[in-house]
């Protein structure tokens, strides 16, 4: 909890230096609701909890470090309208509960995002797949069976536009960790939880 606390103070700091000196945040025109920023950053911290098939509680610290970038549009007429973006996260995660200690790694994936017309907030779904190392034990039954771990990011949530610059997202976000089977057994981690995160487009 210390972690979203933390990011919360950020947040408030930040908008509160965004909108200083101004009445109000700045107008986001329609050409640049579907023709934001090409480039973006974002931090994102998230809380995840083991479930279905691991004999263990876990509980998970999620630190994401991600860029993004911009491509392709929907102009439309209905709920559909939006754009695509490319990302690559960087993933640091401590393991608060279960028998590991760490998880680094690295994912790729696509996000769509749901702009309607004049709404500053944006719903968003997000997947992607990658690669990690973690700290296994495979001497204790349960344990993840070997380092090299292969993982699958699936997300949902909404993005709220402060300004051009700046936005900031909630959302929940489902991990699954497992070696690919190159171990017997392979006990693999299911994990979901909240998330939130802090964005700079560029």
């Amino acid at each position: 909890m210390k972690i979203f606390r933390a990011l919360g103070i950020l947040v408030l700091i930040l908008a509160s230096q965004t909108f200083a000196g101004t009445e109000g945040p700045s107008a986001i025109s329609v050409h640049d609701e579907l023709n934001p920023e090409r480039f973006e950053l974002a931090l994102e911290s998230g809380y995840l909890f083991g479930f279905i098939n691991s004999p263990h509680s876990y509980e998970i610290g999620a630190e994401f470090l991600t860029a993004r970038v911009r491509w392709g549009v929907l102009d439309r007429d209905d709920w559909l309208r939006g754009y695509n973006q490319f990302y690559l996260s960087a993933v640091g995660e401590p393991i608060f509960r279960g028998i590991e200690n760490h998880y680094f790694g690295l994912n790729f994936g696509l996000r769509y995002n749901f702009v309607q017309s004049g709404a500053r907030f944006v719903p968003y779904v997000s997947g992607g797949v990658g690669l990690g190392w973690i700290d296994s034990h495979s001497s204790i039954p349960g344990a993840q069976g070997q380092d090299f771990t292969f993982n699958i990011l699936r997300a949902v949530g909404v993005t709220y536009r402060m300004n051009e610059h700046w936005n900031v997202n909630a959302g929940i976000l489902y991990q699954h960790l497992s070696n690919g089977g190159q171990t017997d057994p392979n006990p693999s981690l299911n994990l979901i939880g909240p998330q939130v995160g802090l964005t700079y487009s560029f």
